[in-house]
């Protein structure tokens, strides 16, 4: 039989003051809230609180997994090393894949995400295209040895997550799967009461050709986004847009002398042009060890996770590297650079003809460089390197982009052959061959998702939960723990129950400041406050926390009162 739960009872230990360890606001007042404590860095441990709401992300996303046939499982969260020496992964995923030997000297790891334990699962058992499609997923910890954890849970390193994986005959199907994932996943957002954007990201160490992030917009961010009134949004990391370059003066090539004119926005205030009539270089080295140049718009910057996609794993040239190799700090220009350095662009220079250039030489640069002339861009070395921004021209209608930031939350990729190919997971097609699976894998970080909700939803007072992850869904707080005000509150607390609602007591023997106060601070959606004079009047008070507005409500009408509110509004 279910019952109202009793705040005395309710092991959620508050805190006045914000910790010092804090830096979101989110964080802060999960920390303050009871929600949830550090253990050690990236690591922490879910309250009862933060549990209840943690079960009911994770009950919409089970609805929603089970609307589009897939089905859960669970597999170990260690891993054996030869499935990532299988898949290539072991020594490219990095120092983030926790590594480890058990009393028999076999290599695990902590599974970061489990492509390889799910490919090896059905190599040998889905044999035919007849037992195609198949998407599997689970609810488990993950663990990842990030170098600098932060922001409470969005960047720990145990966090729970919900993964599936996809095992379609053709590349058709795999779409297919892709896309009812890809809206599934807005439903979760939406359900989970996130205001998110799907945005085109770069898949990372996953692999895989198309990804999709679904992005919380949140200031408080780590990723940066653009985004388009058409639609259109996409990772910086990822997107591709029409950068604007201003052109340079015609002419001559003209040696300037520019004291002390090392960085961009020197030589445009020196020279009095805009730093998009600029061009930066920098100087890198690539994957392959070759010293390299690359020159993108003295207003953009280059983006790490698009060169590395071009260069392998570069590195920016140090101050040794640079004077090896004869070239000249904050001066560097395609006119004249030494031998041996190749020489890229990004893909939107190609517009400009006239270049303003580091001369290669201290405190001088080039204007009226022109290219063609006085220095060339191979056709094989237009690259895309250049990091989108705000103002950038949408690649889908034009229009100039907006810029904001956003939480990731979950994300979708298209996997295609990348797994079953290195891991020989094939099955017997139509006409009798093997074929390897075309995979997808989807992934949507449950805690991480807990805090974007409180990232979203809170004001000065606190969290105010959306009812559909809300803890509870009222608090009723009497100001008197004894007599007709604490007989009123039983009242009251056990109609709502029968009325379906999940319902918790402020039974504590506290001031009314103090309750008031710890209320806004867990923020349960409604709170029904109960007073002497009230309940002589037969009315309790009724506060909606996400608007701050108040009502008299009958006490024999209060739990109608707050079915008709909250039942439309749960997941």
């Amino acid at each position: 039989m279910k019952t109202f739960a009793k705040m005395s009872a309710t092991y959620a230990p508050t805190l006045k003051e914000d910790p010092a360890e804090a830096e979101l606001a989110s964080h802060k007042l999960l920390l303050r809230a009871g929600m949830i404590r550090k253990t050690a860095a990236g690591l922490y441990s879910y309250l009862p609180l933060a549990w209840r709401s943690l079960l009911k992300i994770e009950t919409v996303i089970r609805e929603e997994m089970e609307a589009i046939g897939a089905q859960e499982m669970l597999v170990p969260m260690v891993t054996p090393a030869e499935l990532w020496h299988d898949s290539g992964r072991w020594e490219k995923y990095g120092p983030e894949l926790m590594r480890m030997e058990d009393r028999h000297n076999r290599e695990f790891c902590l599974g970061p995400t489990h492509e390889e334990t799910f490919t090896d699962l059905v190599r040998n058992e889905l044999r035919s295209y007849k037992q195609l499609p198949v998407t599997l997923y689970q609810i488990q910890d993950k663990f990842r040895d990030e170098m600098r954890p932060r922001f409470g849970l969005m960047r720990g390193r145990e966090f729970i997550m919900k993964d599936a994986y996809s095992f379609d005959a053709t590349v058709e199907g795999m779409q297919k799967t892709y896309e009812d994932q890809k809206d599934a996943y807005a439903r979760i957002c939406e359900r989970c009461g996130l205001r998110a954007l799907p945005v085109v990201a770069d898949s990372g160490q996953i692999g895989g050709d198309t990804s999709v992030e679904y992005m919380a917009i949140a200031d408080a961010g780590e990723a940066e986004l653009v985004w388009c009134d058409c639609g259109f949004a996409a990772d910086t990391e990822a997107a591709t847009a029409g950068v604007s370059v201003a052109e340079g003066e015609s002419g001559e090539l003209q040696k300037v002398l520019t004291p002390d004119c090392a960085s961009i926005a020197d030589v445009s205030r020196f020279i009095g042009v805009p730093e998009a009539g600029t061009r930066k270089a920098l100087a890198i080295v690539t994957g392959e060890g070759k010293p390299a140049v690359v020159f993108v718009p003295g207003n953009h910057e280059m983006n790490d996770v698009k060169a590395e996609h071009v260069f392998g794993e570069f590195h920016l040239m140090t101050d040794e590297e640079i004077e090896y190799y004869g070239l000249v700090k904050g001066f560097i220009g395609p006119v004249g650079l030494p031998e041996g350095i190749e020489v890229y662009a990004d893909a939107c220079l190609r517009q400009s003809e006239w270049w303003l250039v580091g001369a290669n030489e201290a405190d001088y640069h080039f204007v009226h460089a022109k290219r063609g002339r006085d220095f060339c861009i191979d056709d094989n070395s237009w690259v895309d390197v250049v990091t989108a921004q705000e103002g950038d021209a949408c690649p889908r209608c034009g229009k100039p982009l907006h810029g904001a930031r956003g939480i990731e939350v979950s994300q979708v990729f298209q996997l295609g052959t990348k797994y079953s190919e290195a891991m020989g997971a094939t099955f017997m097609d139509e006409d009798g061959k093997e074929k390897p699976f075309q995979m997808g894998c989807y992934g949507i970080g449950v805690s991480r998702t807990l805090q974007a909700v409180v990232e979203q939803h809170h004001d000065e007072g606190g969290i105010v939960w959306p009812v559909c992850v809300a803890p509870y869904e009222v608090e009723v707080v009497p100001l008197d723990v004894k007599g007709e005000v604490w007989e009123a509150a039983l009242g009251v607390a056990a109609s709502a129950v029968e009325a379906g609602l999940e319902v918790v007591v402020d039974d504590r023997k506290e001031r009314p400041g103090v309750k008031f106060a710890d209320a806004d601070l867990m923020g349960f959606p409604y709170q029904v406050i109960l007073g002497r004079r009230g309940v002589k009047n037969g009315l309790a008070e009724v506060k909606d926390r996400a608007t701050g507005e108040r009502f008299d409500v009958p006490l024999a009408d209060v739990a109608s009162w707050l079915a008709n509110k909250i039942v439309p509004l749960r997941a």
